[in-house]
């Protein structure tokens, strides 16, 4: 009780903080962090900032911090590490953007403290052109009306669950606690272009397919290509529509991190690990990784459908690939749906749910295991920049072999989390 009466004032003085830190300097082509940015994917090709005329810096950051009620347990007997109740160490990013000319954008993500990484390190940075103001002709101009090129080493636009996740310590955008377990997240070196008029969106993206370069290692790394197309439209003032299809593939890579890609690390601390288990060295507690790090072909579907307060969000996934010196591929399959309700002045609460089922045949494994999960929350906006959510998680492991640690593994209880993003 003392611990949640804790947590309850460090909400209350979140509440009549004013996040003094934020610098409303205008970005061209940009999602501005905090509440206005909600449901929000893709920047879009109208430019609201007003006409450029010198370099503008805008420094922002996220923050959160969660209190922890989860027990485990498992079948096989091997022993899990002692969990109770307390708070997770907090979470921070510092986001750096940069005008650096008309319709060209610098975005860098540090983060100041992660579980992986208690240590500062810098997440990825990139380049947006929404306009090319350094080549001159009505060619390049009309083109760029409806492309966007986009260059770094960054998060890569895989799916659309990667814009409603937690990342690190941004959490703003995410309902729920907990990512999906099948967690698609990767920074890598690339570019990405894209074309968007009328709804429709398309994406073509080529990266190194890794998390980092090694001149030393080349020989055992082909490109990645990545695709997306679909199509956004508000068809009326109470209905907004979404559906778009992405595909991920790498015949031969080094160390491909698709779905092991988030050193940010797992809200779900400890959970069905072993005795001697640490918070950074046990991170993805929770999830599953199938291990595909030399080669993966992934396809994702993601609907959005988001009528008055009503929203729907699904993901369903389909993965095949092997990880180094296997010889046969092998495959992992996720399902996942989002369905929640926002009401209240401004929809500044919400409640929601999300049921996800993973079914896959791990490395090493001879038989395919199950993994699903039903996770319940409801959120409070206290500000544009301050969120609040409590969520109830329950996580089952089911057909692992006698004697392994997650057979018949399960974990279930309460988080609680307060967001600040500005």
């Amino acid at each position: 009780m003392k611990r949640i009466l804790v947590f309850a004032t460090i909400i209350m003085l979140l509440t009549g903080s004013t996040v003094l830190s934020q610098n409303q300097t205008e970005m061209a082509f940009y999602n501005e962090p905090g509440k206005n940015s909600i449901n929000k994917f893709e920047t879009t090709k109208i430019d609201s900032s007003s006409q450029f005329d010198k370099l503008k810096v805008r420094v922002g950051g996220a923050f959160a911090l969660q209190f922890q009620a989860i027990e485990h347990s498992n079948e096989s007997g091997v022993p899990l590490a002692d969990i109770g109740n307390e708070f997770n160490l907090a979470t921070a990013n510092l986001n750096i953007d940069v005008q650096l000319a008309d319709g060209v954008r610098m975005n860098l993500v540090t983060y100041l403290s992660s579980r992986h990484h208690e240590e500062t390190w810098v997440k990825g940075g990139y380049i947006q052109m929404d306009k090319l103001p350094f080549v001159k002709g009505e060619f390049f101009d009309n083109l760029m009306k409806y492309v966007t090129i986009k260059v770094g080493h960054m998060e890569i636009n895989y799916g659309d669950a990667h814009f409603r996740r937690t990342d690190n310590g941004n959490a703003f955008y995410n309902p729920f606690v907990g990512n999906l377990i099948m967690d698609a997240f990767a920074t890598e070196i690339g570019g990405e272009v894209y074309f968007q008029k009328n709804g429709f969106i398309g994406m073509l993206g080529l990266s190194n397919g890794e998390i980092k370069g090694d001149v030393t290692n080349h020989t055992n790394a082909d490109l990645s290509v990545y695709l997306k197309a679909g199509f956004d439209k508000q068809i009326n003032p109470e209905l907004r529509t979404r559906l778009t299809a992405s595909y991920y593939s790498t015949n031969q890579s080094a160390n491909n991190t698709l779905y092991a890609g988030d050193r940010g690390g797992s809200r779900y601390y400890y959970v069905l690990e072993a005795e001697d288990a640490t918070a950074n060295s046990n991170f993805r507690s929770g999830r599953f990784n199938p291990s595909f790090n030399e080669k993966v072909h992934a396809l994702v579907f993601n609907p959005f459908i988001k009528y008055n307060g009503l929203e729907l969000f699904g993901n369903i996934e389909f993965a095949k690939g092997k990880g180094v010196n296997e010889a046969d591929d092998r495959e992992a399959t996720q399902m996942a749906g989002e369905l929640l309700y926002r009401f209240g002045a401004n929809e500044n609460f919400y409640i929601g749910s999300r049921y996800t089922t993973v079914n896959a045949t791990p490395r090493g494994y001879t038989d395919e295991i199950n993994i699903n999960r039903i996770q319940v929350a409801a959120g409070w906006f206290l500000t544009d920049n301050i969120l609040t959510k409590v969520e109830y998680v329950n996580q089952q492991h089911k057909d692992y072999p006698a004697g392994d640690i997650l057979e018949g593994g399960e974990f279930k209880g309460l988080m609680v989390e307060a967001v600040i993003s500005f």
